[in-house]
């Protein structure tokens, strides 16, 4: 075979080695994008890193097939006011409290869109829109699962209603910030202050923050 020939068969191999790797380079930047810390959480526990590769993109595909929507005002509203509700009983039924968040957050996943028949499944999916605050979720769910048999101290549930109260925020802020959009129009001469554009579920979850890291009255 003549050496030019054998040239632009090398050339051609090269080529595709490249494509092949940028191609993995780019899926792999699009992953740690998406998921961020999850994407390492996941690589860890995995097989290796195209196992772990494999499996967001399974949930990402999974999750493209839900309909998540957005909550009405009301009903963020509604929701916020019962998580007020809990943390303010924390002090006297932590028990009782972190079960009835466990209970409430599962509510507000349901009603977004989200599978709640599976944990592990819930979870996963939850993370493609979420994947800063799921770890959290999945600490506080693993503290609901030793409370059940009476397994975790005041303080281990003191944790887990902070960590659920993370995903709980950003579910409700998720939905709100569908309804911000075009909510508000001012004119070029007018202004409105941040607070006031925001719906009163907005409001009241982020009021949710100041209360939660020490429930009234905790005892340290």
């Amino acid at each position: 075979m003549a050496p030019w020939i054998w040239a632009l068969i090398i050339a051609a191999v090269v080529v595709i080695v490249l494509a092949w790797v940028l191609t993995r380079q780019r899926r792999t930047a699009g992953l740690q994008r998406q998921f961020g810390p999850e994407y390492h959480r996941t690589v860890a526990s995995a097989e290796n890193r195209r196992a772990a590769e494999a499996e967001l993109e399974e949930r990402a595909r999974k999750h493209s097939a839900l309909q998540i929507h957005p909550l009405p005002e009301d009903v963020r509203t509604r929701y916020a006011e019962q998580w007020r509700s809990l943390q303010e009983q924390f002090v006297d039924r932590p028990v009782e409290v972190v079960d009835a968040a466990d209970a409430l957050l599962t509510r507000v996943m349901r009603e977004r869109g989200y599978p709640v028949d599976d944990f592990e499944q819930q979870a996963d999916l939850v993370s493609v829109d979420h994947p800063t605050v799921v770890q959290n979720y999945r600490a506080a769910h693993d503290v609901y699962d030793r409370n059940q048999r009476r397994e975790a101290t005041t303080e281990d549930l003191r944790e887990a209603l902070v960590s659920y109260r993370s995903l709980f925020e950003e579910l409700l802020r998720a939905a709100a910030t569908a309804d911000e959009r075009g909510s508000v129009a001012t004119d070029d001469h007018g202004s409105t202050s941040t607070d006031e554009r925001k719906p009163s579920s907005a409001r009241a979850a982020t009021n949710v923050a100041a209360h939660v890291a020490h429930p009234r009255g905790d005892r340290r």
